[in-house]
C-alpha cells in the first residue's frame, strides 16, 4: 500500500513560518493576556522544551502577555483540553491531531510540523523473526491503538499481505505502555514491538531485543511526522499575530536544535527531568536523537495517509478534506 501511495496533494507546502509582528495583539487581532501552550515531556516535542527552557516567547511577549506551558502525557487528554478552551496552541502527535480535526468538524487545524521519524520496529532476539513476513502468528506491542506507531505497523502488515487477528489474520497486536513493553519482551510475552524514541533505544540497550526495521525503513524513509502543532480556527482567526510570533520562534528553535545538537539534548534532558522527575541516560538520549529529524515542513501527503488508515481501521469516522486539516497561510 505505502509503496503505491498516490499523491494526495500536488506538492508539500511549508507551515507558514512567516516573520512575526511583536506583541500579543495588533490592529489585526483581539488582544489576549495569556497564551497557553501544550506539550509532552519527550524528545518528539524538542522545540517546545527548548523554547520553554530559553523563554523565547516569554521574552518576545514580556510587555504584553503571559506564556503558560502545560504538560500532557497523552494525546486524548490534550485534545480534551483544547476542546475545553484550556489550550491555545498544542504540540501533539499527527494521529491525535487528525482525530481532533474530524471530531471538531475541521476546527482544530495543523499549523506546523515538528519532528519526523523517531520510531523503530524491534524484535525479541529469540523470536525467530528475520523479516516482516515472520510476524505471522506473532504478538506485537504498540504504545497505543490508533497512534502513529500502530498505523505504521498496520501499513507494514498490509504491504506484506498480513492481517491482524481482529481482521481475520494471525498477527496479534496489543497496546501497552512503553515502560511495560520492555518487561513484556524480556518475559517473552510479546515477540516484537513498534515503539517511539527514546523507548526504542532503551529497550534495545537494556532488553532482549534488537532492530528489525530502523526509523528510516518503517514508513516513507522516515519522512513522516512524529509530532505536529495544532491550534483552533477561532484562535487562528482572532490572533494571527500571535501565531506568526509563535511560528517564527518554533522555526528558530528548530534551526538552533539542528545546529547545536549536543546543547539541545542537554536542555531537553533538563526539561524532561524537571517535569517527570527522571532524566534520560545520556547515551540513550544521543542514540534516540539520531533517529529523529527536526523539520518544520509539513508532509501533508503522509498525514493524509494516516487519515486514510485511521478511517479504514475505524479510529475516525471520515477522511477529512485536505483544506480542512491544515491552516491557511497566515499573512
Amino acid at each position: 500500500m505505502f509503496q503505491k501511495i498516490k499523491k494526495i496533494m500536488a506538492g508539500v507546502l511549508a507551515a507558514g513560518m512567516i516573520f512575526a509582528l511583536t506583541g500579543c495583539s495588533s490592529s489585526e487581532s483581539t488582544s489576549v493576556s495569556e497564551v497557553r501552550i501544550a506539550y509532552f515531556p519527550n524528545i518528539t516535542h524538542t522545540q517546545a522544551l527548548v523554547m520553554k527552557n530559553q523563554k523565547t516567547l516569554e521574552n518576545k511577549w514580556k510587555e504584553t502577555c503571559k506564556v503558560t506551558w502545560k504538560s500532557f502525557n497523552a494525546g486524548p487528554a490534550e485534545i480534551e483540553a483544547i476542546f475545553a478552551g484550556e489550550i491555545d496552541i498544542g504540540y501533539i502527535g499527527p494521529v491525535p491531531a487528525l482525530s481532533a480535526n474530524v471530531k471538531s468538524n475541521g476546527d482544530v487545524k495543523i499549523i506546523s510540523n515538528t519532528v519526523n521519524a523517531g520510531a523503530v520496529l524491534l524484535r525479541r532476539k529469540d523470536a525467530g523473526i528475520e523479516s516482516i513476513k515472520d510476524l505471522a502468528g506473532k504478538r506485537v506491542a504498540v504504545p497505543q491503538l490508533g497512534n502513529t506507531q500502530h498505523l505504521c505497523l498496520l501499513g507494514l502488515l498490509h504491504d506484506n499481505n498480513l492481517q491482524t487477528s481482529d481482521k481475520g489474520g494471525d498477527v496479534k497486536v496489543s497496546a501497552s505502555s512503553n515502560a511495560d513493553i520492555l518487561n513484556l519482551i524480556d518475559n517473552a510475552n510479546v515477540d516484537a514491538a513498534f515503539v517511539p524514541e527514546p523507548w526504542a533505544t532503551t529497550i534495545e540497550s537494556k532488553g532482549n531485543a534488537d532492530v528489525l526495521l530502523d526509523y528510516d525503513e518503517v514508513f516513507l524513509e522516515g519522512n513522516y511526522p512524529a509530532a505536529v502543532v495544532v491550534a483552533s480556527s477561532d484562535f487562528l482567526e482572532k490572533h494571527p499575530d500571535i501565531v506568526k510570533d509563535f511560528l517564527q520562534e518554533h522555526e528558530e528553535a528548530t534551526l538552533y536544535i539542528n545546529e547545536n545538537s549536543d546543547k539541545a539534548q542537554e536542555i531537553v534532558n533538563k526539561e524532561i527531568e524537571s517535569t517527570t522527575g527522571k532524566a534520560i541516560d545520556t547515551e540513550i538520549l544521543k542514540s534516540a536523537f539520531a533517529r529523529i529529524k527536526m523539520d518544520t515542513t509539513l508532509n501533508k501527503d503522509a498525514i493524509m495517509v494516516f487519515a486514510k488508515l485511521s478511517k479504514e481501521e475505524g479510529f475516525i469516522g471520515r477522511i477529512p478534506e485536505v483544506d480542512d486539516v491544515f491552516a491557511a497561510e497566515i499573512n
